[in-house]
């Protein structure tokens, strides 16, 4: 048996957010202090939000999931707002200074209905000038060819919270236009599998992208190819955004 809440205590061995450590967390970390307010869209188990507190951020601090199972290990810490819902549950008018989007979560908003009504309810929920930072995979990097057990840089051996040892990996399914369908599989280290977890990712264009962000009422403020704010180019595996609604 491997629970929904092993799973989102799985995600944190995972994704440990250390900015010390992370050059995702070092971006959007100081981003988050700065700001009076913060929306997190796909907070997850909160980790990110959690760290500022920690740190002294005595704003206002939303964290917003579908996941129950990841809410209930965000719950953990009462100090932060926890909300169940998609990005399309944004609140309009909530005045937000900055909402976030981290981990690659944007990919899993996948219908351009999804996406225009997702981008129109963060937007709401900024204040005037308020930020919207995120990132995307760059479709021209593939990443998902290097989604695969014969690749030892994906899979990870690993010890949970429970004294289980444990092996994760991806598979990928499918690649239809820019829809990537894959699975993560948590086994035991002899491969016994324990729980199989499927995901839908979109791969958007920078052009595209922008397209989406331009007709939810958004200016795009700057891009980046990488973590260190340099410029998207033909190398670049990241389209990483803070656009604003003015």
């Amino acid at each position: 048996m491997f629970s929904d809440a092993d799973v989102a205590a799985l995600y944190d061995l995972l994704n440990p957010w250390n900015p010390d450590r992370r050059s995702d967390a070092r971006f959007y970390f100081p981003l988050v202090m700065a700001a009076e307010s913060v929306l997190d869209v796909g907070c997850g188990t909160g980790a990110m939000l959690k760290l500022a507190r920690e740190h002294g951020h005595r704003g206002r601090l939303v964290g917003l999931d579908p996941d129950c199972a990841a809410l209930d290990r965000a719950r953990l810490r009462a100090d932060v707002e926890w909300t169940e819902g998609a990005a399309a549950d944004a609140g309009n008018g909530a005045g937000f200074e900055l909402a976030t989007m981290t981990g690659h979560a944007f990919q899993n908003l996948l219908t351009d209905d999804e996406l225009r009504t997702s981008l129109n309810a963060i937007h709401g929920g900024l204040r005037r000038g308020g930020r919207f930072a995120f990132e995307t995979r760059h479709p021209q990097a593939r990443a998902w060819e290097g989604w695969t057990s014969s690749n030892p840089d994906d899979v990870v051996n690993l010890v949970d919270e429970a004294g289980r040892a444990l092996r994760y990996w991806h598979d990928v399914d499918s690649v239809v236009g820019d829809i990537v369908t894959i699975r993560g599989t948590v086994a035991q280290p002899d491969g016994t599998v324990l729980r199989v977890l499927s995901e839908n990712l979109r791969f958007l264009d920078v052009a595209a992208l922008n397209a989406f962000l331009v007709k939810a009422g958004f200016e795009i403020d700057a891009q980046y190819g990488d973590w260190d704010r340099g410029p998207i180019t033909d190398d670049s595996r990241e389209i990483i955004t803070i656009a604003c609604r003015r």
